[in-house]
This record gives C-alpha cells, sequence and structure tokens, in this order.
C-alpha cells in the first residue's frame, strides 16, 4: 500500500465526519443519525457509491437544511470529499465507509429521505447484474429505508446501464418517473445544480450525453 494512501487512511480516522469500522458510531449508528450525529431533525440523504464525494459536498453547500451522506466502500477517495467538507465549514455532511449492499446495517427502515446514484459502476457483464446499484434487490433495499414519496435519482454515461434501470422500473410500483437521455441540453438540466464529478466530466470530452432520471416508490 503506497505512502499516500496510508496517509489519508490515518486522516479519516481523526476525520470526525468519516464513519467508518473502530468507531463507536460505527456499529452504533442505525436509527440515531438524527439524534446523534447530526442532532436535529432536517432529511437525510445519502450519495450511494459516492467515489470523492462530490455530490455529497455539493448538495451539503446547496441546501444547509438537510443532512447529506456519503457511502463507499473506498477509503482514500472518501478523504477527498470529508477533507473538503471539513475545510468549508460544512457540517451537514458525513461519510460512511461500507459496501452499498449493507446499508441495512446503518439505517433504519424510513429513515432516509433521498437517494442519488451518481455515475455508479455499469457492471456491464450479465454475470454482474446482481452488483448493479438498480438490480431489484437494491431497489427493495431503497424502498424500506425511503419515506413516503422519497425521490431515487440516477445520473450516469452509461446508456445500458440507464435502460437496464428503466427496464428493471417496470417490475416496481412507481410514480413520478422523468428521464431524459441527454441532461445538459434538456428541460431537467437544473436538476443536477451544476455539479460535475471527475468521471463526468472526462466522459463528456469523450462525447458521452448524460442521462438521468428520478422517481419514487408508490407505495
Amino acid at each position: 500500500m503506497g505512502r499516500k494512501k496510508l496517509e489519508r487512511f490515518a486522516q479519516n480516522n481523526a476525520n470526525h465526519n468519516v464513519i467508518q469500522e473502530g468507531k463507536d458510531f460505527f456499529r452504533n449508528c442505525k436509527g440515531k443519525w438524527h439524534s446523534e450525529y447530526f442532532q436535529n431533525n432536517n432529511p437525510i440523504v445519502l450519495e450511494l457509491a459516492c467515489g470523492r464525494g462530490e455530490y455529497s459536498v455539493g448538495l451539503a453547500e446547496i441546501f444547509p437544511e438537510k443532512n447529506f451522506i456519503g457511502v463507499d466502500i473506498k477509503g482514500a477517495r472518501l478523504w477527498k470529499g470529508s477533507t473538503l467538507a471539513i475545510e468549508k465549514g460544512l457540517r451537514n455532511v458525513a461519510f460512511l465507509r461500507t459496501y452499498i449492499q449493507n446499508l441495512e446495517d446503518f439505517f433504519a427502515e424510513k429513515e432516509v429521505s433521498e437517494i442519488w446514484l451518481i455515475h455508479p459502476d455499469p457492471r456491464p457483464k450479465e454475470a454482474d447484474a446482481r452488483r448493479r446499484l438498480t438490480h431489484p434487490r437494491f431497489l427493495e433495499m431503497y424502498k424500506k429505508l425511503l419515506q413516503k414519496d422519497s425521490f431515487v435519482h440516477l445520473k450516469t454515461d452509461n446508456t445500458g446501464l440507464f435502460e437496464y434501470t428503466l427496464e428493471m422500473l417496470k417490475n416496481f410500483a412507481i410514480k413520478n418517473l422523468v428521464y431524459t437521455y441527454d441532461l445538459n441540453n434538456s428541460e431537467l438540466a437544473s436538476e443536477h445544480f451544476g455539479i460535475r464529478t471527475k468521471y463526468e466530466i472526462a466522459f463528456e470530452e469523450k462525447g458521452e450525453t448524460i442521462k438521468y432520471l428520478k422517481f419514487q416508490f408508490a407505495d
């Protein structure tokens, strides 16, 4: 393991906004994010597979009346968002280091008010379908964690994942689905608040359009 990565892991241990194995709150956070971490009743918004946390930090700046939690297993990536949030003095953003499939160990039913999936790994191989973050097993989990009328957002450069997601949503009772194959040239352009990730910029430079959808579970 490189020296820089080790330094970032050490900083994550020190940073108050990184919740990970070895910290007391990591094993005791389920159902307690409002009362013990944020100490308010503001809505909790998740960015899943958040990587460097550009959206978690960006949205936290725009919406101080909401709480944001970026979730990822890559500690070196979380360090970036964590450090930036501290530098900006943001108290309404945190980062949870865990696998997405374990979310129910860290959040109680109906504890979450919104979910963002920003350029998740498309997992193009059919054998990896169950690992796609819009596979039915993940959608079922989101449904349990989300409050009534909460939105799920997906933003991706990958057409295959986007169309797969639209197909999977046909198996669920949903409402208020809107989508576009070219976010930046659509009436939904304001939906991403001008926040662009490192990967998004790279794919746009290659000529890829950004696909976007949002929906609510109907029941």
